[in-house]
């Protein structure tokens, strides 16, 4: 039994239009603004095993991408009311995983380009030749499917997704584990707070993938980064004109992001007036882009973090109350590394093998003195400056257990109960190395200057650190 569906003629008028059965070979769209063409096409491919649907123009397009779902859009570069070009670009915004090929009578160079450019797979030149768009769609289709059954292998495997990248089990981490599960589901606006380096990025995409729509877009951007205007152009988008150098409509992250999620950084760095805005956008779920008089609608879930108090900002004026209420639906903060110590040993197992891997080099692990050291050391910087410490050990180690002498001087202090007993000189170099250790940190790892400090030709310092066993 064959299917219908409604598609918008060019003078606004609305067409039954036959999909045909529903077939296992896939679903294709047409949109061509020539019934001869169009007709054609629909013709030869519901012949040949496919479910098919056309559309006249853009507007009829969208509808059926969302409500027909096809695998691949065979798409007119010419058409009234809006080129291809942008009946491709709003559909991915609809559905990210539909595939394009491009059908042109005037095919150049940079038609090409661009279509490749914003998303398509293929291109085709009029009169299309049938045995050749056979091939191009079984090809295409066979590589979607090949990609959504990877996806859900995917998540079977991995049912967590990107929530396994936080680590440790104490009981802090074991509590911002227990929210992401809970809110991670809905699409309820998150804020995150916590120190730099701490991994609220982390957080926010273990929330997208535990959220409805895990294999859509996470797109993420740093409010601190951004001068205010550009910032507004990224998150709102522009219309033609809007400015000197805008030659197109460009979609905001709101709207490029689907059903997926914008992740905005730095929150307490936005302008007032990026504040308000933001603010309307959240509460209306639709945004004005640049130099447009009519709003967009959209449905993408925002998380936001910060690494500044929000209620001392908002009682500073610096930040904007009602957009505080707005962002802070569900919190979630994340402790210091220091103040979760008991997840070093798991970070650094994990940490070590991602960067052993990636720098082809066999790192097994740490010795005691070594985990005991990253253990006490202060971590200021947090997970981002331990991450950091061990690629850089890891690059200069010469073993294949890392000692403290692969990491920066200073950094693991030797503890006096592993001085040999009473010892007199034992003690003596165990306060020199420390002694020598300190003042290179203070000294940026300037030798030159690290000698000054401490009285002693440069020359001799070496002689000392080589004494010592500290690396230079």
């Amino acid at each position: 039994m064959s299917t219908t569906t409604l598609a918008e003629k060019p003078n606004g008028s609305a067409r039954v239009v036959d999909v045909g059965e529903p077939a296992a070979r896939g679903r294709i769209l047409i949109v061509d603004d020539e019934d001869v063409i169009s007709g054609t096409l629909h013709e030869f491919l519901q012949g040949e095993g496919f479910a098919v649907a056309t559309a006249a123009n853009m507007p009829g397009a969208l509808a059926l991408v969302e409500s027909f779902g096809p695998d691949v859009v065979l798409c007119d570069v010419q058409l009234p009311g809006g080129d291809g070009l942008t009946v491709l670009e709003r559909s991915l915004r609809i559905r990210p995983e539909t595939l394009f090929i491009m059908i042109t009578a005037y095919a150049t160079v940079e038609n090409a380009v661009a279509a490749f450019r914003r998303g398509a797979q293929d291109y085709l030149m009029k009169p299309v030749l049938f045995e050749d768009l056979l091939a191009k769609l079984d090809r295409l289709i066979a590589y979607r499917r090949l990609l959504m059954e990877n996806q859900a292998l995917r998540r079977q495997l991995h049912p967590h997704g990107e929530r396994d990248a936080l680590i440790g089990e104490g009981p802090a981490m074991k509590s911002v584990k227990t929210l992401i599960r809970k809110v991670g589901p809905t699409r309820s606006t998150v804020l995150i707070t916590g120190e730099s380096g701490t991994g609220k990025e982390l957080v926010a995409r273990a929330l997208h993938a535990a959220g409805p729509d895990p294999d859509g877009l996470f797109l993420a951007i740093n409010g601190a980064a951004i001068p205010h205007d550009s910032l507004e152009v990224q998150l709102f988008g522009h219309v033609r004109g809007a400015f000197p150098g805008a030659d197109r409509d460009r979609a905001g992250l709101f709207v490029a992001a689907g059903t997926g999620t914008v992740f905005l950084d730095e929150i307490a760095e936005l302008s007032r007036s990026t504040q308000a805005k933001l603010l309307r956008a959240i509460e209306n779920k639709e945004v004005l882009p640049v130099g447009a008089t009519r709003p967009i609608s959209f449905q993408a879930r925002l998380i936001t973090a910060t690494n500044k108090d929000l209620t001392a900002e908002v009682a500073a004026d610096r930040f904007r109350a009602d957009l505080y209420y707005r962002l802070n639906v569900v919190r979630i903060h994340l402790p210091p590394l220091r103040d979760r110590r008991d997840d070093i040993p798991d970070l650094i197992t994990a940490l070590l093998a991602k960067h052993a891997r990636s720098l082809g080099k066999r790192v097994d692990g740490v010795d005691n003195a070594t985990i005991r050291g990253l253990m006490a050391a202060p971590w200021t910087g947090n997970v981002r400056e331990l991450d950091n410490a061990l690629e850089r050990a890891v690059i200069l180690a010469d073993g294949s257990i890392l000692t403290p002498d692969d990491f920066p001087p200073g950094l693991i202090a030797v503890n006096d109960s592993e001085v040999d007993g009473d010892n007199l000189r034992a003690a003596v170099r165990d306060y020199e190395r420390r002694h020598i250790q300190r003042v290179l940190r203070d000294s940026h790892d300037d030798k030159r200057e690290a000698a000054r400090r401490l009285g002693m030709g440069l020359s001799s310092l070496y002689r000392k650190l080589e004494e010592l066993g500290v690396r230079p």
